[in-house]
């Protein structure tokens, strides 16, 4: 029986125990999703009509321009975020120390600064009326000092023999900082930065703070502007828009695990050649008949030639 080092693997009476706990536990959720959907369903929340309204033209219209809006900000915001993280990361690694602790001070700084707080601050102090620009800006520079740490802790993942490497054959602290720790470090933190990206995605229904058109803001003004049989259809508003998010951040995950898997798959380093056995060249070990030079083969020793061992005179 193996044991993992985080905990010990569970006896026959410990697997059954965890068996009837993952029943009953499981059981309890559909119970509880079992009476969500019949009070849902009382109250006319699940009726026809409430999923009627996407039907329309204009709605669909609607949902149609707060996507586009929604990847627009997400566009903005993934681009300024990653170029914010390498220039964070490469000036928290400087060697000269103001650089070093300007760059701590700001990622530490917005870090620490709840996201909601930034975006409103750049949209009322700088940018009132461009809401995506202050959308985008907040998310770049809250996002971007996320993806600095996570590109310093794979800079800081490669062995140090390679830039020791580098540096030998004479390359430039920034040669070695562009063509040999960030590609690497870009490749071994590839999953941990589209994770970051799909947090980004989904920080952007933040925007209805500032009135940005993206996705959760219309659905909060379809949700309020429309009405069904006397109620608002908050629930199958919700439930469109979610999937339409959950639909992206799969997306998302799906571009990671295939970038990922093909990271994997491409062939690095030399090719070794396939060894072969030694070969005799022709004309090198056979002398041509009749030869009598030194390197003749069966050849006589001619006058003056020393004798070989064994050999009478």
């Amino acid at each position: 029986m193996s044991a993992s080092v985080l905990y010990d693997a569970p006896g026959p009476k410990a697997a059954v125990r965890n068996r009837i706990y993952a029943i009953l536990g499981s059981l309890a959720i559909l119970m509880l999703l079992a009476v969500s959907i019949m009070r849902l369903a009382d109250k006319g929340h699940l009726a026809p009509e409430m999923w009627d309204i996407f039907n329309y033209a204009g709605i669909r219209q609607n949902i149609a321009d707060a996507l586009v809006a929604t990847l627009k900000a997400f566009g903005l915001a993934a681009v300024g975020s990653l170029i914010l993280g390498v220039l964070l990361a490469v000036g928290r690694l400087s060697k000269h120390k103001p650089v070093r602790w300007l760059a701590t001070t700001f990622i530490e700084l917005f870090r620490s600064i709840p996201l909601l707080i930034t975006i409103y601050a750049i949209w009322v102090g700088f940018l009132t009326d461009y809401s995506m620009w202050a959308l985008a800006l907040g998310l770049s520079v809250y996002n971007g000092c996320v993806q600095a740490e996570v590109l310093r802790a794979g800079i800081n993942s490669v062995p140090k023999g390679q830039s020791e490497a580098a540096y030998a054959l004479g390359m430039s602290k920034t040669q070695v900082m562009t063509s040999v720790l960030i590609p690497q470090a870009v490749r071994a933190m590839l999953p941990t930065i589209i994770s970051q990206l799909v947090v980004t995605l989904k920080d952007t229904s933040l925007g209805f703070i500032i009135l940005y058109p993206e996705l959760l803001q219309t659905a909060r003004l379809i949700a309020s502007n429309t009405q069904v049989n006397g109620q608002y259809p908050y629930v199958s508003t919700i439930v469109v828009i979610g999937t339409i998010y959950v639909a992206m951040c799969l997306l998302l995950s799906a571009l990671a695990t295939w970038m990922e898997k093909r990271g994997r798959r491409t062939k690095t380093g030399i090719a070794v050649a396939v060894a072969v056995g030694p070969t005799e060249a022709s004309g090198v070990l056979d002398a041509p008949e009749g030869a009598t030079g030194p390197h003749a083969e069966g050849s006589k020793a001619g006058p003056g030639a020393p004798e070989e061992p064994g050999q009478k005179s």
